[in-house]
């Protein structure tokens, strides 16, 4: 692999790590990178690649969150805690996977071929950058302010809300964030529920994508698929830390704005130049 392919893989990796956790499109953001400044390997392995790349961010959210994602917590060295409260909310977790977990596995190929181009991810960071706005917008008073008042029926809604992330340039993170603060939600637990719902989804998607690549691993597939992770990793130790504080002062309008900027440039420089 040559130095200019490795900078290519490590822009991607940051883009990930940035992406991933904001409600920006991380899948939109890298398929819009490949598109001017594309990795020189095959079409199956960046497929592939663009959603193991999550991997990455997935460990850095159990990195920072360990303590309120882990169950067992150990006092001493001879007697663990059960934590009960995290272990229900685990079980919501799950429920709300259910409908993105089905729906992925009967349109997954679909959704990549039909519509993982330029123009649908600017359509929809537009669009979604709207709603984004909109809800905003709008005078509300949080009911839930913790994700361990999530009950089982918001945890199913907010995974309905998560499978319009299918369709790149969404936003698993936005979909869902979307979803949350409509069901009276309050943004910092939004956030977090996000967090939750996120490995079981990423992981999911990742075996799927792995499972589903016929061609053994070339060396320099290797060597990007683990630069990518690394990156991806430490960029989303940075990129979450900034959310969650950023949503504790503020509203989400700022990435609705960028969405919508990103969007219309990107359909101009497509319409103009492609």
């Amino acid at each position: 692999m040559d130095i200019i392919e490795l900078l290519k893989v490590i822009l991607i990796g940051i883009v990930e790590g940035i992406t991933e956790w904001l409600p920006i499109s991380s899948t939109g953001h890298m398929l819009l990178v490949d598109e001017f400044l594309p990795l020189q390997m095959s079409e199956e392995f960046k497929e592939m690649f663009f959603v193991v790349i999550q991997l990455g961010a997935i460990l850095a959210v159990l990195v920072l969150f360990w303590n309120k994602m882990f169950p067992f917590q150990f006092k001493d060295k001879s007697k663990p805690v059960i934590r009960k409260d995290i272990f229900g909310m685990w079980f919501r977790v799950i429920a709300g996977v259910i409908p993105s977990a089905v729906l992925g596995l009967l349109f997954d190929d679909f959704l990549e071929a039909h519509f993982g181009n330029a123009v649908t991810i600017a359509i929809m960071l537009i669009l979604y950058g709207i709603v984004f706005i909109l809800i905003e917008n709008r005078k509300r008073e949080p009911k839930i302010n913790d994700i361990m008042d999530i009950s089982y029926k918001t945890a199913i809604l907010i995974g309905c809300f998560q499978v319009l992330s299918m369709i790149p340039g969404t936003s698993r993170s936005g979909a869902t964030i979307i979803g949350a603060l409509l069901l009276g939600v309050s943004r910092t637990a939004a956030a977090e529920f996000t967090f939750f719902l996120a490995l079981p989804t990423m992981l999911g998607a990742s075996a799927l994508k792995i499972v589903k690549y016929d061609g053994g691993f070339t060396s320099p597939e290797i060597i990007t698929m683990v630069v990518g992770l690394v990156v991806a990793f430490v960029v989303s130790l940075l990129s979450i830390r900034f959310l969650m504080d950023y949503v504790k002062k503020h509203d989400f309008k700022v990435f609705g704005w960028y969405r919508i900027v990103l969007g219309i440039i990107v359909l101009a420089v497509f319409l103009l130049f492609m």
